[in-house]
């Protein structure tokens, strides 16, 4: 969709259902339920007024609002799990260029969402305010990464660092586009007793043998991908 007819930029609020919670005034980033929901509950939260495309572009300011939106919606929504979660690219499944996110309340916790990271066996990208940016050991697709805090630490949604965890993740898209701007990716929170943002650009098409068997081809090996995307820094 053309800039001058996004329905996320400001001044254009009517085109979007009515707001849950704005941040800034005028305001910075706005959330509202998801027009054309698949679940039960489902909100967008709209990272800018203006018509920025990607996390790589939020400066660290802004994407602590995010944050902080993130938390206050987990707190007034407090019953089931909360996914957090960032398409960027139409083969990512992203339906506007604005940059957004969406929350997804589940009934439960998803088994996927509540594993441990294995701090022992990633390769390491940066480190920085107590986090770690990595890409992890058997990474499903190219350039697979990770945002943790250096030692498990639960309650992602209420964490003080998520903040600074949004920014390294921000940092960890502009690597990844100086190395391949177009890429699509998703990016997402699993909220658990060891909480991380999970990043998993869509370089490669998953097939038959990824979705049927579970089995993943990926013709990059993270410390090979962690060293492009420390050079990218």
């Amino acid at each position: 969709m053309p800039e001058d007819e996004c329905p996320f930029c400001a001044g254009r609020e009517d085109r979007t259902p009515p707001e849950v919670l704005r941040l800034g005034n005028p305001w910075q980033v706005r959330v509202f339920p998801n027009l054309y929901p698949a679940f039960e509950r489902q909100e967008v939260v709209v990272h800018a007024p203006d018509h920025v495309r990607s996390l790589a572009g939020l400066d660290r300011e802004r994407l602590a609002l995010v944050a902080e939106a993130w938390r206050l919606r987990r707190e007034a929504e407090p019953d089931g799990y909360l996914h957090a979660l960032v398409n960027e690219g139409r083969e990512a499944g992203a339906s506007r260029e604005h940059t957004h996110s969406q929350l997804v309340w589940l009934d439960a916790a998803p088994h996927e969402t509540q594993h441990r990271v294995e701090r022992e066996r990633w390769s390491v990208v940066a480190e920085r305010d107590g986090l770690v940016l990595a890409c992890p050991f058997a990474s499903r697709l190219p350039f697979e990464a990770v945002v943790a805090p250096a030692e498990p630490r639960s309650g992602g949604f209420t964490d003080p660092m998520l903040p600074a965890a949004l920014a390294l993740l921000g940092d960890a898209v502009r690597r990844l586009r100086a190395l391949d701007a177009e890429v699509p990716l998703n990016a997402w929170l699993h909220d658990s007793e060891d909480w991380h943002l999970e990043l998993l650009p869509r370089r490669s098409a998953l097939a038959g043998v990824e979705l049927g068997a579970g089995v993943y081809v990926n013709a990059v090996p993270p410390e090979q991908a962690a060293e492009l995307l420390r050079e990218a820094g």
